[in-house]
């Protein structure tokens, strides 16, 4: 099947200051050693989550496998953590190699998942405007979701960023222009890199000390159980 013409997205006018800072999340790219915590939420997804994702009911195997075979040095993968550091959402955009076919503009694929206890946060657009903005630093002019017709909410997000999208039976393409970078998109991502590093630093610091006083706890408690018993003999 043709691929359509992408829409380009409107850019031009960047969204408000304001808005765009009570709508920041911290998305932190993924690493290798990163494998066990994707492998673990994308595990955490129901049955139905799963078919949406991959566009087949993956099992736990087939999941294993996705995760040992995702290439860091190619591709990227981005996620967003909780307080107690557990990933409940992530992104993987896939470069198409190589980037650039003659005939036709380079092209990097995209695909969302979000732990169901995080839904309704807008999470799965936040990490879809970040995929945008870090494939167009790159040199990337157009993005390729492919979906199953099914998976509305994905679309709905294609569609409100300018996607055109075709239906084919029970599967979708959305295709995205993406505009060219500029030096507030690189600046960009450079602040969020470092912004969501150290909201993870701190979420760990946080942990250690909760891990911390929950010990401290323990062993009081220890304390406490030990006098009463030494007072009752």
């Amino acid at each position: 099947m043709t691929a359509p013409s992408p829409t380009p997205i409107g850019a031009a006018s960047g969204p408000n200051v304001l808005a765009a800072l009570f709508r920041w999340v911290p998305i932190r790219s993924l690493a290798a050693r990163h494998r066990p915590r994707i492998e673990a939420h994308l595990k955490s997804l129901g049955p139905n989550d799963r078919y949406l994702r991959f566009g087949y009911p993956a099992s736990d195997h087939q999941i294993a496998n996705y995760v040992s075979g995702l290439d860091f040095d190619r591709d990227e993968v981005f996620g967003i953590f909780n307080r107690r550091l557990e990933l409940i959402a992530m992104a993987h955009l896939a470069y198409e190699r190589p980037q650039q076919v003659e005939g036709r503009p380079a092209m990097a694929e995209f695909g969302v998942s979000v732990a169901s206890t995080a839904r309704g946060r807008g999470y799965g657009a936040r990490l879809f405007d970040h995929a945008i903005m870090h494939a167009r630093n790159r040199g990337i002019d157009r993005l390729f979701i492919h979906a199953l017709s099914e998976n509305l909410v994905m679309l709905r997000i294609a569609r409100s960023a300018g996607a055109t999208v075709e239906r084919d039976g029970g599967e979708s393409q959305a295709w995205l222009r993406l505009p060219p970078d500029t030096l507030a998109s690189q600046i960009g991502e450079v602040v969020e890199a470092h912004a969501a590093e150290m909201n993870y630093q701190i979420k760990r610091n946080v942990r250690a000390i909760e891990d911390l006083l929950d010990t401290v706890g323990e062993v009081r408690d220890q304390i406490s159980a030990k006098r009463g018993r030494a007072a009752s003999e």
